[in-house]
């Protein structure tokens, strides 16, 4: 039974960020792509050194075309150069809360929200490179929504090069992320030779990458798993980016109205705790939505198995063989469509206990294959 026509049945966003740098401004819709809206300097952080931080807020579009503000934090090295390259980083961000997003979580005074990521970052700060870091889910913090990301990351990359200060303008760029990264990333990657073919992006590195959504959902959401907050989550941030196609709280009992509002602003740790051991039919009324075709397309529109579009750059990718919390096969469907295309793809497979140790395991090799495109060598590939 539908509790439609209610307000529990309409989509649930999070409370908009306070800070007014970060609202839409009137005129948004004049702006193309990319174009830079503001810059503020923000202070210094202890635990990236030297480094100066440039908050950049810049036009972008959501999955329905329609202009978004959107924000990006720009790194820039205590040793930069003008035209020194440019590295985009998407974090992994599971969150539905706007201070989930990098640029809020950089600041942060809650002990469970940190950069882990810093001492990888500071390596890469060593080299002269400086570092964008995109709030890839969005103003909504739609989570799930992977073409967003990678909209919003290109998107980023342009605003980068558009802020003088920074000096980018001349910079080759490339991309790296890993799991809801790596989906950011690969999205960017594969929109890149239709939205933003200008950039001058040598390589995209990508790992341990859901390249399926609809294999990822049925896997977590229909089977008791520990890890079912994530598909909960991915699919309210779906309903926030897609709400007539995909209009999940209007099938959702009282336990899961409740689960959803307890999660509606949170970070990991609370769509973790809130899913934990609980599967659709713990917080769903039906499960009918899944035969409806408005809210399938939704979910393959955000599947890179499923999109034909293909990348301009040279793809590494990693992943564990045995990954049990992504579907594997998606990945290699994927490469293998790439390879076919003639794109020079470089896979390599770490055998590891988790999905997150494989990140840890594949990063040298990533950034090892990223330094030689930046020194302009040839790709290697695999296929």
């Amino acid at each position: 039974m539908l509790n439609s026509g209610t307000a529990a049945a309409e989509p649930l966003y999070p409370i908009p960020d306070p800070d007014p740098f970060y609202a839409a401004p009137a005129d948004l819709a004049a702006a193309a792509p990319g174009e830079v809206l503001a810059t503020r300097p923000m202070p210094p952080l202890f635990y990236f050194p030297g480094a100066r931080v440039t908050l950049v807020k810049f036009r972008s579009t959501n999955s329905a075309g329609d202009p978004i503000a959107a924000t990006t934090t720009v790194l820039t090295p205590f040793n930069h150069q003008p035209g020194a390259p440019l590295l985009s980083y998407q974090h992994i961000i599971n969150g539905l809360g706007v201070k989930c997003a990098v640029s809020r979580v950089l600041y942060t005074q809650d002990p469970n929200l940190f950069v882990k990521e810093a001492p990888v970052l500071n390596a890469i700060l060593l080299r002269g490179w400086s570092i964008a870091l995109p709030d890839h889910l969005g103003p909504t913090a739609a989570y799930g929504a992977a073409r967003l990301g990678g909209l919003i990351t290109l998107d980023g990359i342009r605003a980068a090069q558009r802020v003088p200060e920074l000096g980018l303008g001349a910079s080759p760029v490339a991309m790296l992320g890993y799991s809801g990264g790596g989906m950011a990333t690969g999205w960017a990657a594969a929109l890149q030779r239709e939205y933003a073919p200008e950039l001058r992006v040598v390589g995209a590195a990508e790992g341990g990458v859901p390249m399926n959504m609809v294999k990822m959902i049925e896997k977590l959401g229909y089977q008791r798993h520990p890890v079912f907050g994530l598909a909960l989550a991915a699919a309210i941030g779906l309903e926030r980016e897609y709400p007539r196609q995909l209009p999940i709280s209007a099938y959702l009992s009282p336990a899961g109205l409740a689960a959803r509002a307890s999660i509606a602003n949170g970070c990991t740790n609370d769509i973790l705790l809130a899913g934990a051991g609980r599967s659709v039919t713990d917080v769903a009324t039906s499960t009918s939505l899944v035969e409806d075709p408005d809210a399938r397309r939704v979910v393959e529109d955000n599947s890179l198995e499923l999109y034909d579009g293909t990348p301009l750059a040279p793809v590494f990718e990693w992943h564990a063989p045995q990954d049990l919390l992504i579907p594997v096969d998606s990945i290699e469907n994927t490469m293998r469509r790439y390879c076919a295309a003639g794109v020079p793809v470089q896979s390599e497979l770490y055998p590891s206990p988790d999905h997150l140790s494989t990140a840890v395991l594949g990063a040298p090799s990533a950034l090892s294959w990223i330094d030689a495109r930046f020194r302009g060598e040839a790709a290697p590939s695999n296929c």
